[in-house]
Order: C-alpha cells, then structure tokens, then sequence
C-alpha cells in the first residue's frame, strides 16, 4: 500500500471525519438548535448577572470583589466577556439575527459565540481558582462566585451544542457614506487606545492574566466571524486614514496617563519593538538566524553614551542628539559589516554558534574595557552612569512641558521621541521588504542553492540585510542609553530577566510571526508586559516562553499575525478554513480555505 494510501485511511478516520461533522453542520454535543441558544443566552445573562454580587468575603483578594450592586476587579472582564457573547448569540437569533445586532457576526457562523464563551469561562474560572489558592480554599467563595462558575459552564456548554457550519464567503458589505466608514475606523482606533491603556494599567498579576485570556479569545472570535475581515477591508480602502488614525491613537497615549509608570513601560516597548523589527529584517526576510542581536543594540547605546557628554565618558565629549544618532547607527553598521563579512558564508546552526559568540564577546569585551584589563573606554563592568538628558532644538526631553492644559512628563516626551524611531524603522522595514531586495531576501530564505543558481548574489544581500538590521538597532540604542541614563554589559545578554536580550527578540519575531511588520511590535509588547506584570515568572519566565514557543509551533507555527506567503507554506495541505483563512492573523482571507495552487 502506498504512503498516500495510508494518509488516506488515517484522514478519513480521523480530519476528513470532523470535517465531514463540520460540512453537516452537526454540533459537539447533541442538542436541538433553539435550545442550544436558549441556553448559551440564558447561561451568558446569567454570568453577566452573578458580577453584581459579591464572589468572596473578604478584601484580601485585589480588586475588592465583596460588593454587591456593581462588579470590581476581574468581574469587569468576566461582565464584558458575558456582554459580548449574549450578543452574539441574540446577533445569530433567527434565520438572519436580531435586527440591529447583524453587524456583530457577518458570517452568521457561532463560532464568535463558542470562542467568547470559553474566554468568559476561563477568565471566570481562572479568578474562582486565584480566590481559593490566594485565600486557602473553596470555602472562601461566595454564592455569587458559585453561580459565576456554573454559569460560565453552562453558556459554554450550549455553545458547543449550536450547529457549526464550514467558513464560506462573506456576504457583500451593505455600502456605507464615506463620512461613516471613517467614523468606523476613528471609533476602532479609539476602542483600541482604551483597551491598551486598561491592559498596561493593570494593578496586579491577576487582573493581568484574566485580561489576556478574555483578549485573546475576543480577538480570535473577532475574526472568526467575519467582522475582522470587514474591518480590514475597510481600512485598505482607508488606508491614509487608518495611517492617520494609528497615528493620531499613539500620540495620545501619554497624554492619558497620570504618572510616568505605565509611560516608560510603552517606552521600553517601542524600544524594544524596535530592535525585534531589525532583528526581522535578518531572521524573517532573510533568513538568518542571529543569536547575538542585541550586541548591535549595546554598541549603538554605548556610543551615544560615550558622545553624550556623559561625565563618566572618557572620550569628554558632547555631540548634538543628531549627531550621536548618526554616530550609533553608524558604528552599528561597521560592526555589522566587520562581523558579517568572514561569517554570513556560514548556514544555518553554525552561523547561529557564530553570532551567539559576537554576542558573548561584546558582553566581556565593554567589561573589560575598565583601564586595567583593556584600554579605559567603557567604565568595565560599572557601566556609563549620567547620561544627560537629550536638548533638541532648545527643547528639554528632562523636564515637564505644558500644552494649554495638558503637561508632557520626561517619559512622555521619549516616548514621542521613540515613536517618531519606530515609525522610521517601520518604514525602512515596509520599503526594503517590497524591493527588488527584499524579494531576493525571501528567495534567500526559501532556498539559497536556488536563489544563487537564479543569479542573486546570495552573500552580498545577505551582509546587506546583516548591515541594516544592525544599523536599525543601534538607532534604538542610541534612545535606550538616554531613556534608562545609564548602560552596563549586564542589559546586553543572550537571556535574562529582563528584555530586550538576544532570546527574547527572537521570541518576539517568531512568535509575532516573521517577515511581518505588525507580528514583532504585538510579540514584542506580550514579551515585555508579561514579565513586567507577572512578576511571579521571573524565576520561570524562560521555561514559561519556551513552553508557549513549543504550543505556538504546534498548533500556529506562522505565528500569531502571519504574513500570507507562510500561512500558505503552513497550511498547503489542508483545504480546511485554518486560523487565518477566514481572516484571522492577517486579515486577507475571505472565509475560504485556500491551498497553495488556489492562492
């Protein structure tokens, strides 16, 4: 019998039999449609009811949830996760939805609703568990935290009991006044600045974590309904709009905040979404596996302290911001071609082994620079203390400025700094990965041998996408060394604690998903907040990412927003609708399952 023949056998023993459930519309538990929705509803109501009594006894738990009348805490998640999947489900009522709520579910699939559900039960869940191993037991929960838990059960239960049909294409958009699809996309983007500041706001670990598991099923529901898709059609007919929204959105955000807490998180965060789009340029365009990465970030952080006019530099001297820019990228750059150059002849593990090893010997090199086991350059392991603040234009980044009545604090105004480095680098990203460049970059990437028997000079684009990736990432070094004021060799390493190192800005690009501009900035953000939030994990937070790096390989190995040409790779098999096809991770599918020759 042939390998195909058995495939066979297993597929119609095993995929092709769901998919055959699938096609019939027959749902996981067996259950007559009206009374699926009865209950789905029903339990949803009921969930939304029990956050307006109490689910403990006693403050001692974070977020007070010993009140009654109005929820608190994680009982805002798990309301907002009961709201949104009673609508749904009344958005599907009928043979076409209740009128007004059609909007919500342009599929008329449930899966929205099956996905909501099961966040709304794991964020509820997940809080009756943290009351009971914060507290010492079951016995600390309240009526209302019973019916919470059973309630969540039962909506998820008659969720898994509605019909779910096969994706299929959406229907046409009714057509809308210009005026009002921009209305859309500015209250999206507006949606999108509060649900970021709640998210970064968050007081504690708890809340952090229910935040995330109702986020991420929300998303996923988002786009299992169709109404992603909708929204990102809409915004490429928008597109100078939507540019101007996101824009407009990110200017706002410190101006929402009250205290520079949350605004030097953001801060750190675009730094480090910075360097992990350079590190994309290497890795997901061409291929490249770099193990020391951020060595490119401390060189270029290291050479703004020592032209900053630092008092401990011992070169004494003050170049312009501008100028100390120029003169990081700068030496970024000679270090990515003189590092480049004798090993991008190396494939594979051995150029990784290489890289790892510049990463390491930049780490003891600036620590040993002290004067007594090198040349006095870098202070050794004491680092460069007192950066100054950054003056451009008579403008002081240390001091609070007023706008009518609104006041910029220090943070505020590094954080307009490195947005303006962000949208740069996201710039020179999009341009060089739509060149005639960039495409050689990806055929470097699927394939050298062939790539070069084509004609590409497969080691000179290769130093060049080597040389930029370094250059984008000493730039942000350069904002870095004046945002924390001081550098040291402890914050360039391979894997630490705390990010940007080598490890976690190539976790940020695969698990964001390669080759894109929006999977780095959304990997690098989860990989800065969750350590900064969790607090918990820093003894863990390695076998923590390494277990979520292994999960996402196998079940979205693509990434989390992929571009189409690897979900295609991924996905070539399967004639199932996967989790992007119908829109979800990058917004181009339609809601058919695609295989590598359709598309």
């Amino acid at each position: 019998m042939t390998p195909q023949h058995h495939r066979s056998n297993a597929d119609t023993g095993t995929g092709t039999g769901r998919r055959a459930i699938a096609r019939l519309g027959l749902p996981l538990i067996p259950l007559p449609a009206t009374t699926a929705k009865i209950l789905t509803a029903g339990g949803a109501l009921l969930t939304l009811l029990s956050t307006f009594l109490p689910w403990t006894w006693t403050r001692a738990f974070p977020g007070n949830l010993t009140v009654t009348g109005y929820p608190g805490g994680l009982q805002i998640l798990t309301l907002t996760g009961a709201a949104l999947t009673l609508a749904q489900v009344l958005a599907t009522a009928g043979p076409t939805g209740l009128p007004g709520l059609r909007w919500l579910n342009p599929s008329g699939r449930h899966t929205a609703a099956l996905l909501l559900s099961a966040g709304t039960l794991a964020t509820t869940w997940y809080t009756l568990i943290a009351i009971a191993a914060r507290l010492g037991g079951l016995v600390n929960l309240e009526p209302g935290g019973y019916l919470a838990g059973v309630a969540a059960l039962t909506t998820l239960t008659g969720a898994l009991a509605l019909p779910h049909t096969p994706a299929r294409p959406l229907p046409p958009a009714r057509a809308l006044p210009a005026w009002a699809e921009i209305a859309v996309i500015a209250a999206v983007f507006g949606l999108a600045l509060h649900v970021l500041t709640y998210g970064i706001g968050t007081a504690y670990g708890e809340l952090f974590t229910g935040f995330l598991l109702l986020t991420g099923f929300t998303t996923a529901a988002l786009f299992a309904d169709g109404l992603g898709a909708r929204l990102t059609a809409l915004t490429h007919r928008h597109r100078r709009v939507t540019l101007t929204a996101a824009l407009v959105t990110a200017v706002l955000f410190p101006l929402t905040q009250d205290t520079d807490e949350y605004t030097l998180i953001i801060v750190n965060i675009l730094i480090f979404a910075t360097v992990a789009l350079g590190l994309n340029v290497v890795v997901g365009l061409a291929g490249l596996l770099d193990l020391g990465y951020v060595a490119f970030l401390g060189v270029g952080a290291y050479t703004a302290a020592l032209v900053s006019g630092s008092t401990a530099s011992t070169l004494h001297i003050h170049f312009p911001f501008w100028a100390a820019v120029l003169t990081g990228a700068a030496a970024s750059l000679v270090f990515g071609v003189v590092i480049g150059a004798p090993t991008l002849r190396l494939r594979g593990d051995y150029l990784a082994i290489v890289t790892l090893g510049f990463g390491e010997i930049f780490r003891i090199t600036v620590g040993n620079l002290n004067g007594e086991s090198g040349p006095s350059l870098t202070n050794g392991p004491n680092g460069i203390p007192n950066i100054p603040d950054l003056v451009i234009l008579g403008y002081d980044f240390g001091a609070k400025h007023s706008l009518g009545s609104l006041t910029l604090t220090p943070f505020a105004n590094y954080y307009l700094l490195m947005l303006f480095f962000t949208a740069l680098v996201v710039l020179v990203f999009s341009r060089a990965g739509n060149s005639r460049i960039g495409r050689a970059w990806v055929a470097i990437r699927e394939d050298e041998t062939a790539a070069t028997a084509m004609g590409i000079n497969g080691f000179r684009l290769k130093l060049i996408a080597f040389a930029l990736g370094a250059t984008l990432a000493g730039l942000a070094g350069t904002v870095q060394a004046h945002v924390a004021y001081t550098v040291v060799p402890e914050q360039y390493v391979f894997a630490g604690p705390v990010p940007p190192n080598s490890a976690f800005l190539l976790a940020a690009v695969i698990l964001g998903g390669m080759g894109t501009i929006t999977g780095p900035l959304l990997g690098a953000a989860l990989l800065y907040l969750i350590p900064a939030k969790l607090q918990f994990l820093q003894d863990y937070q390695l076998l923590a990412f390494g277990l979520a790096l292994i999960l996402l390989m196998r079940f979205r190995p693509e990434g989390i927003i992929p571009n189409r040409r690897r979900q295609l790779e991924f996905h070539e098999a399967s004639t199932d609708p996967g989790p992007g096809a119908d829109g979800n991770g990058n917004g181009n599918g339609n809601g058919n399952g695609l295989t590598k020759a359709e598309a």
